[in-house]
């Protein structure tokens, strides 16, 4: 009889240990090291599939013999969805798809299923739904029932016999975090279990040219939850971000061997079910009737396109020893660095005063050509002038007052000129050659010179 296999894993970083401690040396993290039982050698050297990367014996081969011939992706009838994907569903790619609960990852796949099923085969697998569940939900929001295959099964083995039989092109196993195999003695959500199931069902997708959605959940920090080597053997990653007071849900890959990451798809919440916003710039840049100080539109670059961003501003005298610093939506200790590179080089002392910084509509800006437009929307708000509605801002901003110029500078422009915008201060580096009709560009290479530009 085979002997089962033990093994102490890190459920933050995954990494093996031989026993069981206190403290995780690759990541240093505490207490997330957990018993596992593997399956039995027997299970595990004798797979049914012939390869983790592709169907067929391994071969060695030279770079110039491989077929560059790309596979033909299938369209999810979501123009959003297909661009965060990278064009579309590639054939045998393994996708995780995270999100807190109620952000839509159901409804949005159970859409696109039932479109999908009209033209090809698909699958649904529901481990955590019944079967009248899905049903009523998929007849309370109008969709097409007639073509789409169902499955109620949590058996990992089980599901794949089945695959085999119906041959779909694609299919959705929600959730991850319910799965099961046989040889891994453990309860289902625990990390042998997520981690061996998701490994049977990537080697399947490979092996058998399906393409695989899976569901997963997240913790309550917003991280995916299970071991991180989940988000390794998968080849797409996207999270599913919205808050339950939004209508607006946005989706963003993190993780694409088939395309850009940190690509945004913008996605509006109705009682019909999800509707893709077509420019999520307009719904980001919908003021109210009166302006204001501290307001000022910025313009981000999301994966392969431009986004404007309004980001508001407001400094205010502190009655605490020690002023807030809050941050929605924006590094909260790159507001800190930005507050003495205004003080050192821009003569303002807010040393006294509370800070707060929000981005509208919920996005979560990372990248540092979003630095100007926050200390000019900060002078703003601290001297109470009023700025242009028509103007946007962006560049990165060092500390020693320099004004750095940020990729795609051009197409930024051109976005904001499309959405009516008549004057820019950018990095002098971001100015096209040919001027752009009907906008005034400042090109500005310190601080004190956007500063003289306002």
């Amino acid at each position: 009889m085979a002997k089962n296999k033990t093994a102490f894993v890190c459920n933050e970083c995954g990494q093996d240990f031989p026993r069981w401690q206190g403290q995780c040396t690759a990541c240093k993290e505490w207490n997330t090291i957990t018993e596992v039982r593997l399956g039995s050698v027997k299970s595990t050297t004798s797979s049914t599939f012939s390869g983790y990367a592709g169907a067929g014996p391994s071969e060695v081969q030279t770079l110039n013999q491989i077929d560059l011939n790309e596979l033909p992706r299938i369209s999810s009838s979501f123009t959003e969805f297909d661009r965060v994907l990278g064009g579309g569903i590639v054939p045998g790619s393994a996708i995780l798809i995270g999100g807190h609960p109620g952000a839509g990852k159901s409804t949005l796949l159970l859409q696109t299923l039932c479109q999908l099923a009209q033209t090809m085969p698909a699958l649904y697998v529901t481990g955590e739904e019944s079967l009248q569940q899905v049903a009523m939900r998929a007849h309370r929001l109008g969709l097409p029932t007639d073509k789409l295959r169902m499955l109620s099964e949590t058996s990992v083995e089980r599901i794949c016999d089945i695959a085999i039989k119906e041959k779909p092109k694609l299919i959705v196993v929600d959730s991850i975090q319910v799965m099961h195999m046989a040889d891994v003695q453990s309860s289902p959500g625990s990390v042998s279990q997520v981690r061996e199931s998701a490994s049977y069902l990537t080697r399947f997708a490979k092996q058998e040219g399906i393409a695989v959605i899976m569901v997963g959940h997240v913790t309550k920090d917003g991280s995916l939850a299970g071991p991180k080597v989940l988000e390794h053997c998968i080849d797409c990653s996207v999270m599913f971000e919205g808050d339950s007071d939004s209508r607006y849900r946005t989706l963003r890959s993190h993780k694409n061997r088939f395309g850009a990451i940190n690509e945004l798809g913008v996605f509006a919440m109705t009682e019909r079910g999800l509707k893709e916003v077509a420019n999520p710039s307009a719904i980001f840049l919908s003021r109210g009737e009166g302006e204001s100080s501290g307001s000022l539109v910025m313009v981000v670059w999301e994966g392969t396109r431009p986004l404007l961003v309004e980001l508001q501003v407001l400094v205010d005298n502190s009655t605490m020893s020690h002023p807030r610093r809050v941050a929605v939506g924006m590094d909260s200790n790159r507001l800190a660095m930005l507050l003495a590179v205004m003080h050192r080089h821009g003569g303002l002392q807010m040393s006294d005063q509370d800070v707060f910084v929000n981005v509208v509509g919920g996005v979560k800006v990372s990248e540092t050509s979003a630095d100007l437009t926050l200390l000019l929307a900060m002078v703003s708000s601290f001297r109470g002038n009023i700025l242009p509605s028509e103007m946007v801002a962006f560049g990165e901003v060092g500390l020693s007052g320099e004004i750095r110029p940020v990729p795609n500078g051009q197409e930024r422009l051109i976005e904001a000129a499309k959405h009516g915008f008549k004057k820019a201060i950018v990095p002098k580096a971001n100015v096209p050659k040919s001027a752009i009709q009907g906008m005034e560009i400042i090109g500005v290479n310190k601080l004190h010179e956007a500063l003289d530009a306002l």
